[in-house]
This record gives structure tokens, sequence and C-alpha cells, in this order.
């Protein structure tokens, strides 16, 4: 039993060593040198926190062109024959300045004081490559001597160095050879020494012999971490900078202003964080197992695809080399058979001409038709010919070859073709649309319209995706509500719910796959439903100085002379008319919302409802709107400031004028045409592109919004005691827009490369 339980123990023990073992191999790849690619050897902190050995940071800033900034003065002998006496005679010859002479050097302003940098006005910034996040970083003016050794990692691979070497020996440095096993180590002369050799080089009675004596090591690590500015040890920590700092860095300029807490909660909070990070890596396992299986399954499939995307490009390709090779022949064979007809012409031109030598052809033939001394037979045999001689004479006289040797006719240009075959490349996805928020908008429905940056490759659909964001989040992933395949570069987005704030976002798709979202946007659907009518200029007086679209959209109040006239005699007194057009829709339930866009150069404007029988009898008459006695909010000219019961007005406006909107102190300085208090409590708000306007009957309260960020301007109470219509009024020139429903747009579809797209 007893040997049993033995072995099981030794087994246990074993079995955790050779974990370890492994762990510490593992790790072997984060303890090497970026740039030497060895284990490292005194390593630096960079400012980007990354690691690289000191000499392989000296040799890449010699590599640079920084020269005398890569030593580092904080550095100690490394042998305990690096000692002052062994050093450059020449430093044993130079002779320091007498101290009479150095004060005088530094009263008369000389030398270097505090602010003060010996040397050029402008210090040279060094900047240094980084191997491992191959970026720029700057070191400062110091260059590696600013820099802090990573002692944590000096100790992490030296006990990975003892962890692969198993049974190997430290030898002594100062042996001759064979070195001794090391025995003893001396951190104050970085070497290792058998027993002998410690002796010989700590004598007693000298300075050396106060060494203390060390485990033999292979790296020698000053005692604690030096500040390289100060040489002090370093006692906090800056948090603004990420820099460990010394007493006297606290007090200097430099960190003045900064948060600066001591080493010891810098330690702790920092092993917090790691210890608790490393915790639940730890816990986790299962999950880094899951996911390295699913990246190795993520390779396999690469594998497969990059082959097969190899195939297929080969395939496109050697069919376009079967097409060139088809073409080539085609338009070969064409050149052939345009030689050989030339060949065929010229050679019976050659013949022709043959035939016209002395003695030989036709020549020939007419000289023995010439013999002939029977007179009819002469005739007969001369009229043909005659006549072959002739064309013959008129060829010799205007030769021309039968056919041109030049086939420049049969040349190709290429140009298109080559410039396309070079410009061949991969599909790539269409870019992340641009949403255009000038002209996407909520209204009844949702218009979005957006377009493709200049550069980006063509879509073939879109896909848009929207949610509301006022409501509660629920448990998984966000969930969007999405419309696939949408042609052209607008869209709309059907019944909608009021009061409701939509996030909406679009990607295209092509034969490459889907591109990256547009950049999100919110829109504000308005408060209550929307409500549609035309305008109805019937009610009023001066009809003819309003001009209504022929939609009914749109007004505009045309003043004329007479308002100029009036404007002339105001100072004696005037009566100005009030020009009103009306809503043909009466509202006489539930909540409506409209909205409407006013002329910024409009003189007076008055956007709002009122009571129908109110409207139609205060306007019917012509009103002086300069009288004293004239108030709206009773909806009669009959001095109802001596009511002693205050009713709710029948009307609610809000005034607009150059661009600016009037809002007075409370909601019945504002519910009529103008207001008991007068101007003095009230304040102008510029004038949105759009207005809007939501009545909410059975409340008996009017809400004027800014109909784009839907933000409140004024809140008035109405009597809704009949039917409510909305109302415009004029004083002299203006005009307002109706804002046109989306679901009315007309939609003109264009057909583009067989796709019908929406315009």
């Amino acid at each position: 039993m007893a040997e049993g339980e033995d072995m099981q123990t030794f087994s246990s023990i074993m079995d955790a060593l050779v974990r370890i073992s492994t762990s510490m191999k593992n790790m072997e790849k984060e303890l090497l040198c970026p740039v030497c690619q060895e284990m490292y050897k005194q390593p630096l902190v960079l400012p980007c926190t990354h690691n690289v050995c000191q000499a392989c940071a000296r040799e890449v800033l010699g590599q640079q062109g920084y020269v005398g900034h890569g030593g580092d003065p904080s550095s100690e002998p490394t042998s305990p024959a690096s000692t002052p006496s062994t050093r450059s005679p020449r430093l044993s010859r130079r002779t320091l300045p007498k101290p009479d002479r150095l004060d005088r050097l530094l009263k008369s302003g000389f030398g270097t004081y505090p602010g003060r940098k010996r040397g050029a006005l402008h210090p040279q910034v060094i900047m240094f490559p980084c191997p491992a996040c191959q970026g720029d970083v700057e070191l400062g003016e110091r260059g590696l001597a600013g820099l802090f050794r990573n002692l944590t990692l000096e100790r992490v691979v030296e006990r990975y160095r003892q962890s692969v070497s198993v049974g190997g020996a430290i030898l002594c440095q100062l042996c001759k050879p064979p070195p001794l096993e090391a025995t003893k180590g001396c951190t104050e002369c970085r070497a290792t020494f058998c027993n002998e050799c410690f002796k010989l080089f700590h004598p007693w009675g000298t300075q050396k012999a106060q060494h203390e004596p060390t485990l033999p090591t292979l790296s020698f690590r000053p005692k604690g971490l030096m500040c390289p500015d100060h040489k002090e040890e370093v006692t906090h920590y800056c948090k603004t900078c990420q820099r460990l700092v010394c007493q006297l860095c606290r007090v200097r300029r430099t960190h003045s202003g900064h948060k600066i807490t001591p080493v010891l909660s810098a330690y702790q909070a920092l092993k917090d964080k790691l210890t608790k990070s490393l915790t639940y890596i730890l816990g986790n396992q299962d999950t880094v197992q899951t996911q390295i299986c699913e990246l190795e399954e993520t390779v396999r499939h690469t594998e497969v695809s990059g082959q097969q995307a190899k195939e297929e490009v080969s395939q496109l390709v050697r069919g376009l080399g079967a097409v060139l090779e088809e073409k080539r022949a085609s338009l070969l064979q064409a050149i052939e058979e345009c030689q050989q007809e030339r060949l065929a012409r010229l050679s019976t031109q050659i013949q022709e001409h043959r035939s016209l030598l002395d003695g030989s052809g036709l020549v020939g033939y007419a000289q023995e038709v010439l013999k002939e001394t029977d007179q009819p037979c002469f005739v007969q045999a001369a009229k043909q010919l005659h006549n072959r001689i002739t064309r013959a004479t008129e060829a010799l006289q205007m030769f021309r070859p039968a056919a041109s040797s030049s086939f420049r006719h049969c040349q190709l240009d290429v140009g298109r073709e080559m410039k396309l075959l070079t410009e061949l490349n991969f599909l790539r996805v269409p870019e992340a649309p641009v949403i255009d928020t000038q002209r996407t908008f909520a209204y009844d429905q949702i218009f979005l319209c957006w377009r493709l940056p200049p550069h980006s490759p063509p879509a073939w659909h879109y896909t848009i995706e929207f949610r509301r964001t006022d409501v509660p989040a629920q448990p998984g992933p966000t969930r969007w509500q999405r419309r696939e395949e949408v042609r052209g570069t607008s869209a709309l987005l059907e019944n909608p719910d009021t009061g409701s704030v939509y996030v909406l976002r679009v990607r295209g798709c092509n034969k490459a796959g889907y591109g990256e979202y547009s950049e999100d946007v919110h829109l504000h659907t308005p408060p209550a439903p929307v409500l549609h009518f035309f305008l109805d200029g019937r009610w009023g007086t001066s009809r003819e100085r309003l001009a209504i679209s022929k939609d009914q959209r749109a007004v505009r109040s045309v003043p004329g002379l007479p308002l100029l006239l009036a404007a002339e005699r105001l100072l004696t007194g005037c009566h100005l008319s009030v020009d009103v057009v009306l809503g043909d829709v009466a509202v006489t339930q539930g909540r409506s919302y409209w909205a409407c866009a006013v002329d910024p150069a409009s003189y007076l404007v008055k956007v709002g409802v009122g009571l129908e029988s109110k409207l139609q009898e205060s306007f019917q008459g012509a009103p002086d709107v300069i009288s004293p006695r004239y108030d709206p909010d009773s909806g009669h000219d009959s001095g109802a400031e001596d009511a002693t019961v205050e009713a709710l007005p029948p009307f609610a406006f809000l005034t607009i004028g150059m661009g600016k909107i009037l809002l007075g102190a409370g909601a019945s300085s504002n519910a009529g045409l103008t207001g008991r208090d007068g101007p003095a409590a009230s304040c102008t708000v510029p004038l949105p592109p759009r207005l809007g306007i939501c009545l909410d009957y059975e409340r008996g309260r009017v809400s004027f919004l800014d109909a784009v960020s839907f933000r409140g301007l004024l809140e008035c109470p109405l009597d809704c005691s009949g039917p409510v219509c909305p109302a415009f009024c004029f004083i002299g020139g203006g005009a307002v827009q109706l804002q046109e429903p989306v679901g009315t747009k007309p939609e003109r579809k264009v057909t583009i490369g067989g796709f019908a797209k929406l315009d």
C-alpha cells in the first residue's frame, strides 16, 4: 500500500513538472526580442509598452542615423575588469575646471540651469521604429537613456532559462579555461565567480570586500527600479503620463497638475485588474477551446475556399484565353482571304500586261489580223479586237494596281481592351452608403434616401434595417426589422408608430456579397397621426391678394399698392386687413398633426388653429388690427377686456416674421393674433425649416414644434367646443407651403441596366 501511494505521489509530481515545463516552453514566444528573435537581454520598455533588448535598440538607432543617443548612463560595468583605471587614458589626463572659473561661468550666464538645455535651440526629437507595432515612437531628447528597464521581464526570462536547462551549471566568468562551476555572484561586479576567483577579486581591506555575494545567475539587475532622469528610486506613478516617477519628478513642472499616486496603489490596482482578467480567462477555458476549434474549422474552410477561388480564376482566365484564341483565328482567316483575293486580282492584271508585249498575246494576235486582206473578213474580226485593244490602251495610259498592298484596314485598336485587362481585378463589395439627411425625413411615412460614395463599386440592390430605440431592451442581440432587395436609392417605410424614434441603416449588395452598413440615422416620427388637407381660400377678405397653388398646398400673399399706401398713412392711422386661408378639413376628435414651411422673408405670418365658427365670424369683415379694441381672443371687436370670466381662447396662433418666431411668456400671450401683455414679456427664436402643429382635441391643447428635431416651441390652450380647422393669416407679403405627405408622392421608375430604379 505504501509503495503504491508513493508511486502515485511520484507520478502526480512528474505530471505537474511536465505541465509546468510545457507551459514554460509554450511561453517562449513571449520572451523573444522582436529584433534579434532571441531571449531578452536587458529589455527596455518603449513608450508604446513593447519591449526590446538594449543592444538591439542601440543597433536600430544606429541604423536610423542617430549617433550618440543609444548609450545608457545608468549602465554599470559588465565585468570586474571594467574599472576607471582601465578606461581611456584621455579621461585621466582631462583637467577639471577650477572652482573660481566655474563660478564666473555660472554668473555670466553660461552653462546649464533649470529650463535651459545646452545645445541647439530646438532639441532633436528621437523617433524609434518599434518592430512590434510597426509604428514610430518618440523617445524624447535623451533617447534610450530615458527608458526604464523591464526588470520583471528579466526575472521571467531567468526563470525560464533555469526551467529549460535542467542540470546545466553556471560557470565562473573569471576562471582560466576550463572554467569551474560558479558558486557566487556579485551584483556590483555583474559577474559570477567560483570561490577562489571571488576571494581574488574581493580582497580584504578594499572597497570591493564590502560587496555582498548572491547566488550565481546569468542576468544581473539593479536592486530596484531607478528613475532614468534623476537616478532615484521610483516611488510614485503618474496616471496622466502613465509613467513611474521619483520624488524629484513630482516637484518638476513636467508633472504639475497630473494625477500622481503612490506605487503601492498603482501596484495593487494593476495587480487586481490583471488577476481579475486572468481569472476570467482561466475560468472560460472551455470557451477558449471552442473558439480554437472554430478557428481551426475556419482555417480548413479558408484553405478549401481559397483553392476553389484559384480554380475559378484559372478557369475564367482560360476562358478568356480561349475567346482570344478563337478571335485570333477568325481575324487571321479574314486577313488570309483578303490577301488571296488581292493576289488573284494582281495576277490577272499582270497577265493582261504581259499580253501587251511585242509578239505575244493580244499584240501578236492583232499583228496577224492586220495581215488580213479580205475586207469583209477583216471587219468581222477586227471589231471585237479593236474593243480589246482600246481597253488595253486605256489601262496602259491610266495605270494603277488592281489591289493595294497595304493592310492598314486590318489593324486592331486594343487600347480599350488592354485597359480593361489591366484593370481586371476581383469584385469588391459596395462601400457603406451615405444617407442623405437633407432628403430623409419622417412624416406620415418614413422616406429614406441614400447614395454610394463616388468610387464605390455598384450595388445590385440594397438592404434596409430599422428598429425603434424607445422600446425596452430585450435580452439577447438587438433585433432589426429588415427589407431585402430594395432597388434604387430611396425607399418608403410605411405605417411607422407615432411619437417614436427610429434608427435606420442601409447596406449594398452585389455579386461579391454584402458591403458595410451606413452610419445609423435617427428619425423622430410625428407625435400624432398626420392630418391630410388642402387650402381653402373662400373665407376672409381681399382674397384677390392670396395666390393659392394648383395643388392647393401652397399659398402666397401679395400685398400690392394698398399696403404701401397704408404704410404711408401709418402715423395718421390706417386699417390693415388680415388675409386668411383655412384648411378644408375640420377636426372634431382625437389627435392630429401637420407640418408646413414658412418663407423666411415673410413680413408677418400666423400659423395655427381655431374654431371654424369663430374664424368665419371674425374674418367676414375688415378688422382693424391697429385698433386698441381689436382682440381676436374673443372672436369679435366688442371690448372683451371688461369680461370677468376668462374663457378658453378660440384661436391659437404662432407668430412668424422676418425669419423669427415670437414666443410669449405664457400660452395666453400667444393665443391669438396679438397679445394683451404686449411684447415686453416676449422673446424670439430662429425660424426652423419646417413647423409642426399638434392638436389634441380632447385635452384642448395645441403644441407648436420644430418639425425637424420635434423640439417643442409653444403649447397653448384652445376652445374645442366645436370643429377646429387649420388657419393661416398674412399681414403683408408672405408664403406658406404645406408639407406633402410621403405616401402621395408618385414614384417614377427609371430602368437602368435591366433593373427598375425609383427616382
